[in-house]
């Protein structure tokens, strides 16, 4: 037996601006809400627990403190690397210095923050979208 990730967890002073931000970034839609004002987004259409892991933007009163030890990797699915950083850059993602030098032959990636400065990086490869939910019984 093994375990799987559903969901991955961003600690955030602004839930709802955050999470609409993934989204847009995703191409994912809010999927739920909490109590405390949690919301979560994932990919459209897919059931619960589903097999790609959602985003739930849980609301924190401090700022992050310090670097992250984690972060998220995306690769775009329908434009090269140069046009999906602009269109990061559009949406509010802002470059981050962490030592990672100019792009080159090795280093093919792009580092990132998002709103509330969580860093993620944009990777050089294109990759296939994921996949849709299942058509409904017939």
């Amino acid at each position: 037996m093994a375990s799987r990730i559903t969901e991955l967890v961003l600690d955030c002073r602004d839930p709802a601006g955050l999470a609409a931000w993934w989204a847009e970034v995703l191409g994912y839609e809010v999927v739920g809400t909490e109590d405390d004002g949690a919301v979560e987004v994932g990919p459209p259409g897919q059931a619960p627990k589903g097999v790609v892991p959602t985003i739930l933007c849980a609301p924190v009163p401090e700022p992050t403190p310090g670097k992250l030890r984690l972060h998220l990797d995306l690769n775009a699915t329908d434009r090269d690397q140069d046009a999906e950083l602009e269109r990061l850059l559009a949406l509010g993602a802002t470059p981050v210095d962490v030592g990672q030098g100019p792009l080159s032959g090795t280093m093919t990636w792009h580092v990132l923050a998002d709103p509330e400065g969580n860093e993620f990086c944009l990777l050089r490869s294109r990759v296939d979208p994921a996949p849709g939910p299942p058509p409904p019984p017939a």
